[in-house]
């Protein structure tokens, strides 16, 4: 198909909800390493990573070789029969999760993983009372949606019964108008007159990404989860940390994003960068937790041979690599990168991130913080013609988010900070002009 039909049949065969980056859609034909390639053959640096889902590079040859191998030896048989991969992968995750998270159940993406973690904190407490945070994002299904706190990705029929949500130590814009540290976490400590007046006090537990993803890589201060865990456990509920994006390293120098925090949590939930881009998604918990679930269940695709092999194959390459190293090492050096440039670019109004999860949230104003809606529409269409991917995310749709894959070099950041910089240049230029 040529780049014209791709767009027209995406136009007429898919879903509206479908939604594109970009006023021209993008084509993208091929990917190697850090590099995509759109139809007409331009390069781009990929700083997005396929929404943090390329944790490895591209078309990765050592994740690929051994992927190339069991398509060729067994491709499916579904949960009803065991197979190596699938027990492999378990109990290497059982090896690396924190605490006693150990047993896993497979799926094929983050918003099935989150469905089995609310089935089985609800079937673990007796309570059907789930607390979710504000500007969070958990999934596509009507439950996920539902747990999701933030308007542009709850679609009409989302409304789902038992789910109550909590401020976020979204510090930059405080619900309560303060300033932290003098605050001494006002956000976390809420969540005990939350349960007190919203709940029956009795809840099955909270869900929370340790840094949220769409809502634009909002970072809470380091004491935010242990003091809403301790409330949480306080009242009966189990801690569920959705490392959907958060995991595998990206935050540097750990396997999940909760340890950054000190919470060992009761169950994790992740995707995306397990698999490199090929679809899995993971459901890990206690023992006590996991035997909740009575009856059988199955998962058709979950546990899938290829897709576990690919995932034990990129947990492999992290740790021989020392890739959550290098997220931490070249992370750090991203991060003086965007330093550099909210200095020189009055758009920028804050960056935020850990390790090689980085955002910049732009604004009009700084004083006054009133959202560059439109001024991020224009620095992403400017990045593109800097041959430069990023995403975009915030409830405001104002935040750059930045995620290169985990095998990242200094080199790469310099030329992304080179074409980041051209491309605010651009935008400041047109705001300037507009005003």
């Amino acid at each position: 198909m040529t780049k014209e039909e791709i767009i027209l049949a995406s136009q007429e065969f898919l879903f509206p909800a479908v939604f594109h980056y970009y006023k021209d859609p993008l084509v993208i034909a091929r990917a190697k390493d850090q590099f995509v390639y759109d139809a007409d053959g331009n390069q781009y640096l990929d700083f997005f990573g396929g929404i943090l889902t390329i944790s490895v590079g591209h078309c990765n040859e050592r994740v690929n070789a051994k992927v190339h191998q069991q398509i060729d030896r067994l491709e499916h048989v579904s949960t009803v029969f065991p197979t190596e991969p699938q027990a492999a992968l378990a109990k290497r995750l059982a090896e690396i999760a924190p605490g006693n998270v150990r047993q896993s159940f497979f799926t094929n993406s983050g918003t099935e993983a989150n469905e089995t973690a609310i089935l089985a904190a609800r079937c673990y407490t007796g309570s059907d009372e789930i607390i979710a945070l504000r500007h969070s994002y958990h999934g596509r299904s009507g439950l996920a949606m539902g747990l999701t706190g933030n308007a542009n990705w709850r679609l009409a029929g989302a409304l789902q019964p038992g789910i109550i949500h909590t401020a976020n130590a979204y510090c930059y814009r405080c619900p309560f108008g303060l300033t932290y540290p003098e605050c001494d976490v006002q956000c976390a400590r809420d969540l005990e007159d939350v349960i007190r007046s919203s709940t029956s006090g009795h809840v099955a537990g909270i869900i929370a990404e340790p840094i949220q993803g769409v809502g634009g890589f909002i970072t809470p201060p380091r004491e935010y989860f242990q003091i809403v865990a301790e409330i949480v456990r306080r009242h009966g509920g189990i801690f569920i940390s959705d490392e959907v994006q958060t995991a595998w390293g990206r935050t540097g120098g750990k396997w999940w994003g909760i340890e950054q925090y000190l919470v060992t949590p009761d169950i994790i939930t992740s995707a995306k960068g397990l698999g490199n881009g090929l679809p899995i998604g993971v459901t890990i918990a206690t023992p006590e937790v996991a035997a909740s679930l009575k009856g059988a269940t199955i998962s058709t695709f979950g546990g899938n041979p290829v897709a576990t092999t690919a995932a034990k194959a990129v947990i492999d390459l992290i740790e021989e690599e020392n890739l959550m190293a290098n997220a931490a090492e070249t992370g750090a050096y991203l991060r003086e990168k965007l330093d550099e440039l909210w200095e020189k670019h009055a758009l920028i109004g804050e960056v935020r991130g850990m390790g090689l999860m980085q955002a910049i949230e732009l604004v009009r104003d700084r004083k006054t913080k009133e959202p560059a809606v439109e001024e991020t529409a224009q620095l992403m269409e400017a990045a593109r013609q800097n041959r430069l991917l990023v995403g975009k995310g915030g409830i405001f749709g104002n935040v750059i988010r930045i995620s290169p894959p985990l095998n990242i070099r200094k080199a790469d950041v310099d030329e992304f900070a080179r074409s980041l910089d051209a491309s605010l240049a651009q935008c400041s230029t047109l705001h300037a002009a507009a005003r």
